[in-house]
């Protein structure tokens, strides 16, 4: 499980830059709405946030986590299926990385309907003048339509547990954390490093390689 937790925080970390397209905007758009104040108190209010991102990550990869093995002992089926699904998963997830293949965007449509009926709850949150609407709107950020969260969803699928499923998550989610919080030249600094070819396709490598080994692993148990 320590080997799928590192995993996790490096696609996220890697995958960010997904996350900046997507959640720039809204990242901008919430500094904004945050009242004049200290960047103390603002740097809280922008954790506060982001904590409440991974609870909804955590949440859904609990859920994911239990469906997961339930269906399985329900079917009567080995989870050894889940585990060649998930790494099937990370072998795209790699593609995604490495920019060799977009595939995992068109799963962000299949969020479209969830994050209509949360967005228009998200708002009633702001102005975000207290930690309390901060975590609140985080929670709802956490649905926003996201590829690259979707597919670590369905990574979570083959956790074998609710609380494998959320730790799964959780580490998915801190992996993005550095990309959400820094700004301006930090920002941009680290928006290089990860965009440097050598980077992704070494990342995207590591990531294949781990997919293609538990894939190998699946098949191996389920043979012999």
């Amino acid at each position: 499980m320590s080997n799928d937790l590192l995993a996790a925080l490096l696609i996220g970390f890697l995958g960010s830059g997904h996350c900046l397209v997507m959640c720039g905007g809204i990242v901008g758009a919430l500094q904004l709405a945050m009242p004049a104040q200290s960047s103390t108190k603002k740097l809280f209010l922008q954790l506060t946030l982001s904590a409440g991102r991974l609870t909804t990550y955590a949440v859904f990869g609990a859920i994911v986590g239990y469906a997961g093995v339930s269906a399985m002992q329900l079917a009567g089926a080995s989870m050894l299926w889940l585990r060649l699904v998930a790494g099937i998963l990370l072998i795209m997830m790699a593609l995604y990385i490495s920019r060799l293949w977009f595939g995992l965007l068109l799963l962000e449509k299949a969020g479209q309907t969830l994050w209509q009926y949360v967005q228009p709850v998200s708002r009633r949150f702001l102005p975000l003048d207290s930690l309390t609407k901060a975590y609140a709107y985080g929670l709802c950020w956490g649905a926003l339509p996201c590829g690259l969260v979707y597919s670590a969803l369905g990574w979570s699928l083959a956790s074998g547990s609710a609380s494998a499923g959320a730790a799964l998550m959780l580490a998915f989610g801190l992996g993005t954390l550095p990309a959400i919080l820094l700004t301006g030249s930090a920002a941009q600094l680290m928006s290089k490093l990860k965009s440097h070819t050598a980077v992704r396709y070494t990342a995207a490598a590591m990531l294949a390689i781990y997919g293609s080994y538990t894939i190998w692993l699946a098949i191996k148990r389920m043979v012999f």
